[in-house]
């Protein structure tokens, strides 16, 4: 299936956090914060101005 999005819209995905860090500490599930970086699949044509201008938006996907 091939989602595109509309206008300003991204689509990404998350990529998850190694279990075990470099000094090798374990994390558990319930100290762990939400993941912060993700890969973008795809990007929207971008914003479109009141005046009717296409402004493209500055990611591309990958």
């Amino acid at each position: 299936m091939k989602i595109r999005p509309l206008h300003d819209r991204i689509l990404v995905e998350r990529l998850e956090e190694k279990e075990v860090k470099k000094g090798g500490i374990i994390i558990p599930d319930t100290a762990k914060e939400k993941p912060q970086e993700a890969k973008v699949i795809a990007v929207g044509n971008g914003k479109v101005t009141d005046e009717g201008k296409k402004i493209p938006l500055d990611v591309k996907a990958g």
